[in-house]
């Protein structure tokens, strides 16, 4: 006799096994969902907690069942009578198919405990993921070298400097530049490519763009907008470009004699999350949407998490699954982003090191969004007393970070620091020799002491 499994292991193995009372030739669907993704167990005669009710007319099942499968799908399932407490249940066992599995013309994948059916984008990337592709490594048949923007690849190349990851690409024409980011094949170029460096991207695939919109209140509050086309080394660009000087606001403080801006928002937080949805995004899909409100910002883009990972993942240490390897290769490689699979972590540290609360993440109309929040009641510091007008301090974007990680540490030490901005020690000891001449940061207490940000955070 089969042992009872517990409550918990039930609610576990749930997301590979389906319980049904009796059969339905409905059911077929959902062993096409669990052949197109790691498999699966149909119990039939089993209540909806995986209790055996018995089964009726099993016989006859024993031979219907594998013949529909068959018939309807091309695949064979192993179908095995089971007993327990003098009561009869069906076991249907699917095994994953490393080629796409249609029913009657229908593809359908079994995600988490849902099955759904594939169409549009998401069937695309799924046949091209059985094929052992990704959609930015198809090759472009209609795109050639004169598509391609040599001074984004320049800049590119200039970005990668000192970083160790580009291969040499001294006195190497485009093309092979190309050929040694691997963006080529059969002397074609592949949409990798064209996302990354083409002169118009928008000409092969649509919403290759970044829409901004300023809000009041809520989403029904739209103030202003700006759209941004381009590749995705000009998005970075100038995405961060038009927040700054048309949606975000920089907060002044003023100090004495002395006037500091700020920015709303941590700069390395804005950037992970641009990054994140450039390289992660579904770009057959709608374009990247930013929403600027009063007290938060969000970016949002099309193309749900891979199965496995899910939200709560994003919050801790997890394997990285770029839905456009070609894309995030390239990206590594530039030095734009570190390390795949840190992008949230680092976003969630900046905010916590800026003092704000922790960033929102949740899947959200086929995609995912990304919220930063402003600190409850008001800007970092609020507003210091002192004569308006005076000289303005000219801080670099370093020196804001270090002030950002005392006012949260005062304690902090010079090399937690480093570590933080992922540079040396005596590159930080010039940040903080820098805001102790501007009259800005002061030690007390010697190498055990602590920091005090005379500015009054």
């Amino acid at each position: 006799m089969k042992i009872r499994e517990s409550k918990l292991d039930q609610m576990t193995e749930r997301q590979n096994i389906e319980w049904k009372q009796s059969w339905h030739d409905d059911y077929l669907k959902w062993v096409c969902g669990f052949a197109n993704a790691i498999g699966g167990v149909i119990y039939i005669g089993k209540d909806d907690d995986g209790q055996v009710v018995g089964l009726s007319g099993y016989q006859k099942l024993l031979e219907d069942i594998p013949n529909k499968i068959r018939n309807s799908m091309g695949i064979i399932c192993d179908i095995n009578l089971l007993e327990e407490n003098s009561l009869k249940y069906i076991e249907i066992k699917v095994n994953p198919y490393s080629v796409p599995v249609s029913l009657r013309g229908r593809y359908y994948y079994r995600s988490g405990t849902t099955k759904m059916e594939l169409t549009g984008v998401e069937l695309n990337e799924f046949l091209l993921k059985k094929a052992g592709k990704t959609w930015d490594d198809v090759i472009e048949e209609g795109a050639s070298i004169d598509d391609i923007d040599e001074r984004s690849l320049d800049v590119y190349i200039s970005d990668s400097k000192d970083k160790g990851r580009l291969p040499d690409t001294t006195g190497l024409i485009t093309f092979q530049i190309l050929e040694k980011l691997r963006l080529t094949e059969h002397g074609k170029l592949k949409r990798a490519a064209l996302i990354l460096f083409g002169k118009d991207p928008g000409r092969f695939f649509p919403n290759v763009l970044v829409k901004i919109g300023r809000f009041g209140k809520d989403s029904t509050d739209l103030r202003f907008h700006e759209v941004i086309e381009g590749n995705l080394i000009h998005l970075l660009n100038e995405v961060q470009v038009q927040l700054n000087y048309k949606f975000l606001t920089r907060p002044v403080e003023f100090v004495g004699m002395h006037r500091l801006e700020k920015d709303e928002y941590p700069l390395p937080a804005l950037r992970e999350m641009l990054l994140n949805a450039l390289v992660h995004r579904t770009y057959m899909g709608a374009p990247i949407q930013i929403r600027v409100y009063d007290d938060k910002l969000s970016i949002w883009n099309e193309g749900l998490l891979p199965h496995g990972l899910d939200i709560p993942s994003l919050k801790v240490e997890h394997n990285s699954r770029p839905r456009n390897p070609k894309i995030a290769d390239a990206c590594f490689k530039s030095g734009y982003i570190d390390a795949w699979g840190r992008g949230t972590l680092k976003i969630i540290e900046a905010c916590k090191e800026a003092g704000l609360p922790e960033p929102e993440l949740i899947e959200k109309d086929g995609g995912v969004e990304v919220t930063l929040f402003k600190r409850e009641g008001g800007t970092l510091g609020g507003t210091i007393g002192g004569t308006i007008g005076g000289t303005i301090v000219q801080l670099t974007d370093r020196q804001l970070e270090v002030l950002e990680m005392i006012n949260v540490n005062n304690k902090i030490s010079i090399r937690e620091i480093a570590k933080k901005l992922h540079i040396n020690v005596s590159a930080t000891q010039a940040h903080l020799d820098a805001l102790k001449q501007k009259g800005i940061l002061s030690r007390e207490g010697g190498t055990r002491g602590s920091w005090k940000i005379v500015i009054g955070y």
